[in-house]
């Protein structure tokens, strides 16, 4: 994709890898809304683009998310690019799993970017085209002890990208998911995490771990690589790649 004049949302806006690609999309030429939770500071953050609109929503919820792709068709007329970014951890033994949070990150991370798609693709396909990028998670090529119920949901996201991506060739709309290695973001921090493992010291392999972790500014380059490419699937390093997808 050609990003210049392109109408990009781009969700989980308010920071680390959402605000780093609508910045680096925004130098591109590219067209923005911005949508998180925090109207606060998408409201400050929304002033340092140009030809930026800011949309606060709960992306848990269905509602908001219909209602969100709907303001920003109705104020920019087209909508050519979708990145569904937005989404939180949640770390814990998969025996001690809360299904109550389990239902909240369902929501939050496979449900709310696949109404996004649902409401995106019909405006796409009258427009000849568009292009939806899922960001899923490097945990989802992965069995990494506690975060089980996380990366299972992280790789229904891809397995819904992909499928897309076969089903949407013939409209000209192309979908990739990408997988990020550990980013330098409040991901972390915003994680929710069993109590057990709150009251666990970091590891030596953790902390080695952290401390090749990528900056914001490097994933959302992959991301817009990703985008202008149309790779399928696109890989925060290239020794993370398995089999290539179609």
């Amino acid at each position: 994709m050609d990003i210049k004049g392109k109408v990009a949302i781009v969700t989980g806006a308010s920071g680390g890898i959402g605000y780093a690609t609508a910045k680096l999309l925004s130098s591109k030429g590219a067209k923005l809304a911005l949508v998180a939770r925090s109207k606060d500071k998408l409201d400050k953050l929304v002033q340092e683009l140009p030809e930026a609109i800011d949309i606060a929503a709960d992306l848990s919820k269905a509602e908001d998310v219909v209602s969100m792709v709907k303001k920003v068709y109705t104020h920019f007329g087209r909508v050519d690019l979708l990145v569904n970014n937005a989404g939180q951890g949640y770390d814990v033994p998969v025996e001690r799993t809360d299904i109550g949070i389990f239902h909240y990150i369902f929501d939050l991370d496979v449900v709310g970017p696949l109404v996004a798609m649902k409401e995106a693709i019909p405006l796409m396909r009258r427009q000849g085209g568009g292009t939806i990028i899922n960001i899923s998670s490097g945990t989802a090529l992965m069995y990494l002890p506690d975060n089980g119920p996380y990366s299972a949901l992280k790789r229904a996201l891809a397995q819904i990208t992909l499928t897309a991506r076969a089903e949407l060739a013939k409209d000209k709309i192309v979908v990739s998911v990408v997988y990020p290695y550990i980013t330098l973001t409040d991901f972390e921090k915003n994680t929710i995490k069993d109590a057990a493992l709150q009251r666990q010291e970091e590891t030596t392999e953790s902390l080695e771990a952290f401390s090749k972790a990528d900056s914001p500014e490097y994933t959302a380059q992959r991301i817009v690589d990703g985008i202008e490419s149309g790779e399928a699937e696109i890989f925060g390093h290239d020794w993370m790649k398995r089999t290539p997808a179609i």
